[in-house]
Protein backbone atom coordinates (compact mmCIF):
# COMPACT_ATOMS: atom_id res chain seq x y z
CA UNK A 1 0.00 0.00 0.00
CA UNK A 2 1.30 3.37 -1.09
CA UNK A 3 1.86 5.92 1.77
CA UNK A 4 -0.46 8.70 2.54
CA UNK A 5 0.62 11.66 4.06
CA UNK A 6 -1.66 14.59 4.61
CA UNK A 7 -1.12 17.88 5.99
CA UNK A 8 -3.32 18.48 8.93
CA UNK A 9 -4.59 21.25 11.35
CA UNK A 10 -6.08 19.89 15.00
CA UNK A 11 -9.62 21.53 14.68
CA UNK A 12 -10.12 20.81 10.84
CA UNK A 13 -13.63 18.87 10.35
CA UNK A 14 -12.79 18.24 6.41
CA UNK A 15 -8.86 16.36 8.16
CA UNK A 16 -11.20 14.52 10.09
CA UNK A 17 -13.75 13.20 6.86
CA UNK A 18 -10.53 12.90 4.77
CA UNK A 19 -8.70 10.39 7.55
CA UNK A 20 -11.88 8.54 7.78
CA UNK A 21 -12.39 7.52 4.78
CA UNK A 22 -8.94 6.73 4.13
CA UNK A 23 -9.25 4.18 7.22
CA UNK A 24 -12.45 2.96 5.47
CA UNK A 25 -10.35 2.10 2.45
CA UNK A 26 -7.89 0.39 4.62
CA UNK A 27 -5.04 2.69 5.45
CA UNK A 28 -3.55 1.73 8.88
CA UNK A 29 -1.00 4.64 8.82
CA UNK A 30 -1.23 8.57 7.64
CA UNK A 31 1.69 10.31 7.90
CA UNK A 32 0.04 13.57 9.36
CA UNK A 33 2.11 16.78 9.27
CA UNK A 34 0.16 19.42 11.33
CA UNK A 35 0.77 22.76 10.22
CA UNK A 36 -0.97 25.20 13.05
CA UNK A 37 1.90 23.29 15.29
CA UNK A 38 4.68 24.56 12.81
CA UNK A 39 3.90 27.48 10.32
CA UNK A 40 7.67 26.23 8.77
CA UNK A 41 5.75 22.57 7.07
CA UNK A 42 2.54 25.55 6.43
CA UNK A 43 4.87 27.35 4.14
CA UNK A 44 6.53 23.89 2.50
CA UNK A 45 2.92 22.38 2.27
CA UNK A 46 2.04 25.64 0.37
CA UNK A 47 5.60 25.51 -1.98
CA UNK A 48 4.20 21.77 -2.65
CA UNK A 49 0.92 22.49 -3.46
CA UNK A 50 -0.51 26.27 -4.14
CA UNK A 51 -3.00 25.67 -1.46
CA UNK A 52 -2.69 27.07 2.18
CA UNK A 53 -6.33 25.04 2.69
CA UNK A 54 -6.15 21.83 4.98
CA UNK A 55 -6.00 19.06 4.55
CA UNK A 56 -3.51 18.52 1.83
CA UNK A 57 -3.39 15.01 0.67
CA UNK A 58 -0.72 13.13 -0.56
CA UNK A 59 -0.55 9.39 -1.52
CA UNK A 60 2.53 8.49 -2.23
CA UNK A 61 4.36 10.65 -4.99
CA UNK A 62 0.66 11.98 -6.05
CA UNK A 63 -1.26 15.30 -4.61
CA UNK A 64 -4.55 14.39 -4.24
CA UNK A 65 -5.77 18.03 -2.97
CA UNK A 66 -8.48 18.43 -0.24
CA UNK A 67 -10.80 16.43 1.78
CA UNK A 68 -13.44 16.95 -1.37
CA UNK A 69 -10.53 15.84 -4.15
CA UNK A 70 -10.48 12.64 -2.24
CA UNK A 71 -13.90 11.60 -2.14
CA UNK A 72 -14.31 12.85 -5.72
CA UNK A 73 -11.12 10.38 -6.60
CA UNK A 74 -13.01 7.85 -4.45
CA UNK A 75 -16.14 7.74 -5.99
CA UNK A 76 -14.69 7.80 -9.58
CA UNK A 77 -13.52 4.47 -8.37
CA UNK A 78 -9.44 5.54 -8.29
CA UNK A 79 -8.86 5.97 -4.63
CA UNK A 80 -8.74 1.99 -4.08
CA UNK A 81 -5.83 1.59 -7.27
CA UNK A 82 -3.67 4.33 -6.38
CA UNK A 83 -3.47 3.35 -2.65
CA UNK A 84 -2.47 -0.20 -4.33
CA UNK A 85 -0.32 0.98 -6.73
CA UNK A 86 3.33 -0.15 -6.40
Amino acid sequence: MQTVKMYTTQVCPYCVRAKALLKQRGVEQIVEVRVDLNPVERDAMVALTGRRTVPQIFIGDTHIGGCDDLISLDQRGGLQALLQAA
